[in-house]
């Protein structure tokens, strides 16, 4: 007898429209949030220690909230835990649109961490209801809706933000707000109450995937690689908007013009040119989009015009695709029956990276905004990340120097 629950066609669709317009929302906020900033604070120093504040508290409470999340859908199921983190997300960016201060401004990226956590309990909502052969056409829709949400709410934001910087949040929060009435309509529950288990602290413990990374045999140095490399795009991410404004004079609408490139560019790629790209080997992908990515860190600390930041996305082809074909090479070399650990033990990498990112990256863009735009010390945040990624490409080369390629049955002994 199929299961009901399967059936019901509300479901995946609701989900995808969830996930591109939480990434949307979280994109329309990007290009206008350091001109919030600037409204309570004028100084450039201030600008930026508040601004990796605020996305620091914002990856440490997801990082800390997902699993909690996760665990709260088991017990109770997932359509409640869900519903909930989207309204408290329209709540967030509602937030923002109002603050008066910087300290709202900090409570509600605590808030937005909190209820960002969602994705977690969407993947799980997708293995409810889909059959093992079609689950993973439905976590590609998932990734498919992500990359929709990344490519677009940068630039539609920043055209907002150039007619009322508040406005973006506006449309983010109505946006979600309008998704959890739509979802209080339409969506039915996944979990069937005899599948449930007990809510445990221990099970929600956001340290317990990197207890259990900890534990793997046969990744070895490949998780420093990973870290580094996470490590490496977070800073450029976290500092991307600030230093475009510091160095070239950029607007909102510049800023979301460049993210929608960079998310175009992206999608291109891993869409249409990886498989091809992989034809090479998923070793020599790795080499050269991690060489590329260096290159390109280093090319934009010593851009001189605004221009050239296009340029130097276009030219950065390669490291687009150094993700998957990392994370693959990771999954071949750990055994079948280790692979969920393996993949929610990166994900809480990357997680605890958002965190790491903005602490590193913002008191050192702090320190050299009051550079002239000419010096090339400004650019002292890329020049981090091209350090961070040259040292992936040293620990991969020597990674694999020790390890021969793995056979096709399965991983390497």
């Amino acid at each position: 007898m199929p299961n009901p629950i399967v059936t019901r066609r509300p479901a995946v669709p609701f989900i995808l429209v969830t996930i591109f317009l939480d990434v949307l929302g979280f994109g329309l906020i990007i290009p206008v949030l350091p001109g919030l900033i600037g409204e309570f604070t004028s100084a450039s120093d201030a600008q930026a220690y508040w601004y990796g504040a605020l996305a620091a508290a914002y990856g440490l409470m997801q990082f800390c909230c997902a699993p909690l999340l996760g665990a709260m859908s088991d017990r109770f199921g997932r359509r409640p835990v869900l519903l909930l983190s989207i309204f408290g997300l329209g709540c967030d960016f509602l937030l923002m649109a109002l603050a008066p201060n910087l300290w709202v401004l900090l409570l509600a990226r605590l808030l937005g961490g909190a209820t960002g956590a969602s994705f977690s309990v969407a993947n799980a909502y997708i293995a409810d209801v889909t059959s093992h052969e079609a689950r993973g056409r439905g976590f590609g829709a998932l990734g498919a809706a992500f990359g929709l949400g990344f490519i677009f709410g940068p630039m539609l934001g920043g055209l907002l933000g150039t007619q009322d910087l508040r406005l973006p949040f506006y449309v983010a929060a109505g946006l979600s707000l309008l998704n959890a009435l739509y979802g209080l309509l339409v969506l039915p529950e996944s979990h069937p109450r005899d599948r449930r288990v007990p809510f445990e602290f221990r099970r929600a413990n956001p340290l317990s995937a990197l207890v259990a990374l900890a534990q793997l045999r046969g990744v070895g140095s490949l998780i420093a690689v990973y870290t580094l490399f996470m490590l490496a795009q977070f800073v450029l991410h976290t500092t991307w908007v600030l230093y475009n404004t510091f160095r070239f004079g950029w607007g909102p609408s510049e800023n979301g013009l460049s993210l929608f490139i960079v998310g175009l560019v992206g999608a291109v790629v891993q869409g249409a040119l990886l498989s091809r790209l992989l034809r090479w080997g998923e070793r020599q992908v790795v080499y050269a989009g991690f060489a590329s990515a260096t290159v390109a860190y280093v090319a934009y600390g010593l851009a001189t015009e605004g221009w050239m930041m296009y340029c130097i996305i276009f030219a950065n082809l390669l490291s687009f695709a150094a993700t998957p074909a990392l994370q693959a090479i990771i999954s071949k070399e750990v055994p079948p029956q280790q692979q969920g650990v393996a993949m929610g033990s990166l994900n809480s990498i990357s997680s605890l990276m958002l965190v790491v990112a903005p602490v590193l990256s913002t008191p050192l863009l702090a320190h050299v905004s009051h550079y002239p735009r000419t010096d090339w010390r400004i650019g002292a945040t890329f020049f981090l990340s091209a350090a961070l990624q040259g040292s992936t490409l040293l620990l991969a080369w020597l990674h694999f120097r020790r390890r021969p390629v793995a056979p096709a049955g399965g991983p390497t002994a």
